[in-house]
């Protein structure tokens, strides 16, 4: 029995979903189809009708991760770099990687990984850059700010010392904030 065009899109927004959440908690390599389809009840076989291969579902899953973290962790217009620091390098940011930031997640498996996927991160890296901009007084600044951010929060959830991942945290928020207009 077939399934409508709507089940296959759902079908495969479940498999988008829970690969995208899999690759920000765990990372590419931990991403197998075998587990993947049995977690969201589909065959393996099936995996094919919506994927064409597993490097096809990684830049899919990639470019969900970024577009799910990016509203959720790089601010909004209206918010100064102070705060979008504080919401970016905070606690809850740095222990939950499968909700947030997907650059900060991935990015060093993303450069490993196929053209397609390098320049999904590439353009949220961009973005990410461009929301920094109305706060930041020049490209320079833009650049340095991401690379602190994402580079802070690589850093603290690296640390298995709460108190001095907290400190790196603290100390990057500060910077970061420095660089407004």
């Amino acid at each position: 029995m077939g399934y409508s065009q709507a089940q296959k899109a759902e079908n495969r927004e479940r498999i988008l979903a829970l690969a995208s959440a899999k690759i920000r908690a765990e990372g590419i390599d931990a991403l197998a189809i075998a587990p993947l389809m049995e977690a969201v009840q589909l065959t393996h076989g099936g995996f094919y009708g919506h994927f064409p291969s597993r490097e096809a579902l990684v830049a899919a899953a990639i470019e969900r991760a970024l577009a799910d973290g990016s509203g959720k962790a790089h601010g909004g217009k209206n918010e100064t770099m102070t705060a979008i620091a504080r919401s970016y390098l905070s606690r809850r940011h740095r222990d939950a990687p499968d909700e947030g930031c997907a650059i900060a997640a991935l990015a060093g498996e993303t450069a490993r990984a196929d053209a397609d996927s390098r320049a999904a991160m590439a353009r949220h890296i961009a973005a990410f850059a461009d929301g920094l901009r109305p706060h930041i007084a020049d490209d320079d600044d833009a650049m340095l700010a991401v690379s602190a951010l994402v580079g802070a929060l690589i850093i603290a959830r690296v640390l298995p010392d709460t108190a001095e991942s907290d400190q790196w945290l603290k100390s990057v928020q500060k910077a970061v904030a420095r660089l407004e207009v």
